[in-house]
């Protein structure tokens, strides 16, 4: 064996092992962050925010509940979150952290790769220094490019009136982290394949196609953003998914099913156990305000569900 061979074949072995190492390394530093931050106790005054503002938070586990608190405290930790010409509270930060940790709640080892910071404006981003980006409508948010990459940005007033709200259909919290997700594997186009296998990938293409195609016809009650581009369909119907899981199942059950799939979620049964646990502890009539906060009364609203 020539001494050439021999050294390609030493230079090869030094590449393995320093690879090796590195990925050890990675996976000792995050398993000990882990650790770490699961030792960490929660504010009480925080878990009052989250009981007050995030309805997702109430629908879980007590279990689950102390899960959610400390990928809170973990996203918070890694990501900044900085006001800009406004002041940031923490209501607003643990507000983006639900945001972030909604949609993944499913994969309890899974963290956004491609978010730095998130940036809060007081007013809808056409009145910033982004604005110029934007000809039509009024934008709560965005996932930055170019030199915002790694970036979100989002209007403070929406941000929390996606919370108040959780009857409309609408989040832009969930909506902007969605996008994220969908960026994961490198393309912008609807498919989370990072969350989803490679045999659902055609039939959720073909079933994004037809729902666009009624939402074109007038025959959704999808929000019509969402049949304006692939992968603004896919963060519409999540926000649908985690704010009126039964309505969605009954009004489109194969898109229910498939982003039950996608997310790795019951939504449908995690709602359905909160309302239904509120009913017999409240003891709600059939006219009285259905308990999700609609406005509606009961028989009218989730009472058909149950």
């Amino acid at each position: 064996m020539n001494t050439s061979l021999i050294s390609f074949i030493v230079f090869l072995g030094l590449i393995v092992l320093v690879t090796w190492v590195i990925i050890f390394n990675t996976k000792k530093k995050k398993s000990r962050q882990k650790n770490l931050f699961k030792r960490r106790v929660f504010k009480e005054e925080w878990r009052t925010i989250l009981r007050e503002n995030v309805t997702f938070y109430n629908e879980i586990s007590e279990e689950k509940k102390d899960e959610f608190e400390q990928r809170l405290l973990r996203f918070l930790a890694f990501v900044k979150i900085k006001g800009v010409k406004t002041d940031i509270e923490d209501l607003d930060k643990l507000l983006v952290a639900s945001s972030a940790i909604i949609p993944i709640f499913g994969y309890p080892d899974w963290e956004y790769p491609n978010l730095k910071e998130v940036l809060i404006f007081n007013s809808d981003l056409n009145e910033t220094e982004f604005g110029h980006h934007f000809n039509d409508g009024h934008v709560l948010g965005m996932v930055g490019t170019g030199k915002l990459t790694n970036k979100m940005l989002l209007s403070k007033g929406a941000l929390r009136e996606g919370f108040r709200n959780d009857n409309d259909k609408k989040n832009v919290g969930i909506h902007e982290f969605v996008h994220l997700i969908d960026m994961a594997d490198g393309n912008t186009d609807g498919i989370p394949e990072v969350f989803m296998s490679k045999c659902y990938t055609l039939p959720w293409i073909n079933l994004m196609k037809a729902e666009i195609e009624k939402i074109h016809q007038n025959e959704s009650d999808l929000d019509e953003y969402g049949g304006t581009k692939d992968q603004e369909f896919i963060t519409v119907a999540s926000e649908y998914f985690f704010e009126r899981p039964q309505l969605l199942k009954k009004k489109h059950p194969d898109l229910y099913l498939a982003l039950e799939k996608i997310f790795n979620q019951k939504m449908v049964d995690q709602e359905r156990s909160y309302l239904s646990s509120i009913t017999k502890e409240k003891e709600i009539g059939r006219n009285d305000p259905c308990p999700c906060g609609s406005g509606k009364k009961y028989k009218k609203c989730h009472m058909m569900f149950d």
